[in-house]
């Protein structure tokens, strides 16, 4: 059983190495033909170019010198605009740096201005609570004074009283 099946592979397998060899055999040869076939064209394509490179190469020519000239009537156009805007750029900056100073000079008059009228404001402050603490500490002593005088009479009084007091409590006790 196994011969017969070695058999049926081996002639399988030479059934697809023929197959194959056929192909390659046919690709091959389409392969040439395609070769040959381009080689003609490549030539062909080579004559036909070379007869307009020359007119190509006059028109670029004659062209490269447009351009060149536009371009650099262009360069000096650009260049020419650039400096223009430069020189209104300066003047620009120059005026806005002239106001900026001015209100800076500005600011620090006003800011000395107001810390004179601060200190001015703070000594009158300063002026007006000395007086008022000598009226209070004058005000403070004299009721300081009347009220030493009023618990001293009370006391005066109550004293007395308590004396009154004492000796008509020692004479009925006694």
């Amino acid at each position: 059983m196994n011969t017969d099946n070695k058999h049926e592979e081996k002639g399988f397998f030479e059934k697809v190495g023929d197959a194959i060899s056929s192909l390659w055999e046919d690709t091959t040869d389409k392969a040439e033909d395609l070769k040959d076939a381009a080689a003609d064209k490549i030539d062909e394509l080579k004559h036909k170019a070379s007869a307009k490179k020359t007119t190509a190469t006059r028109k670029v020519t004659a062209t490269k010198a447009k351009v060149s000239a536009k371009a650099d009537k262009a360069v000096a156009s650009a260049k020419t605009k650039v400096a223009e805007a430069k020189d209104s750029a300066k003047e620009k900056v120059a005026d806005v740096k002239a106001k900026a100073d001015k209100k800076v000079a500005q600011a620090k008059t006003e800011t000395a201005k107001t810390v004179d009228k601060a200190k001015a404001t703070a000594a009158k402050t300063a002026d007006k609570a000395k007086a008022t603490t000598a009226k209070a500490s004058a005000k403070v002593g004299t009721a300081t004074t009347a009220a030493k005088k009023t618990v001293a009479a009370k006391a005066d009084k109550a004293a007395t009283a308590v004396k009154a007091k004492t000796t008509a409590t020692k004479k009925a006790v006694a």
